[in-house]
């Protein structure tokens, strides 16, 4: 895999430029550059949810997907965002069975989505990351992390750019039964959210 980057996810956050998507920023592994992918609503809230490992009442597709490669025995290998054309990703899921790799085509959305559910490291062509990663220095982080007013950690673990203000006056009791009514309504968003809130207190 000399062409390839490892990736690490970085950080969810809202698109200001197209409503209802959300920009996932990709980091290389031991580098500087970074690669900004923007996603739906739904594959934020898929890829944050297991992140914060929350628990859905019910399963999610890529819960779904990995219930399914799991009971005929397939793993995830790994995840490669293999291509870029016209402004468009391109990746491939790539799958083990009894010997057998099998590549699948997928939006690296999905893709991202399915490999933090069976923790699959994330590779990029270097061409993509080429033509497509920015660089990121120390300097440029810390004018991120002061223009944010958060970590890296959190960053990542909500995709909803929205205050969190609201919640900071409930008590941790309250928020517990927030988080669970949250997720009852499937509220995913608005559960990593108070999730957020409650391991600030911890």
């Amino acid at each position: 895999m000399d062409q390839t980057i490892e990736l690490e996810i970085l950080g969810l956050s809202s698109n200001h430029s197209q409503s209802g998507s959300f920009t996932l920023v990709m980091g290389e592994v031991g580098g500087i550059r970074r690669l900004p992918i923007v996603i739906g609503m739904f594959e934020a809230q898929a890829i944050a949810i297991e992140i914060e490992k929350i628990i859905p009442n019910r399963p999610m597709t890529h819960d779904l997907f990995k219930s399914f490669a799991s009971n005929f025995n397939y793993s995830i290998d790994h995840i490669l965002i293999s291509d870029m054309r016209e402004g468009v990703f391109y990746a491939k899921i790539i799958c083990k069975s009894a010997g057998k790799v099998i590549e699948i085509d997928a939006r690296p959305s999905d893709a991202i989505a399915i490999a933090v559910r069976f923790d699959a490291a994330i590779f990029c062509a270097k061409k993509v990351m080429e033509e497509a990663g920015i660089e990121f220095n120390e300097e440029d982080e810390r004018k991120e992390h002061q223009k944010s007013g958060r970590t890296k950690k959190a960053t990542t673990a909500s995709p909803s750019s929205r205050s969190s203000d609201s919640l900071k006056d409930f008590s941790l009791d309250k928020l517990n039964q927030l988080l669970d009514k949250a997720i009852n309504n499937e509220d995913y968003e608005k559960a990593a959210r108070i999730r957020d809130e409650i391991n600030r207190r911890n």
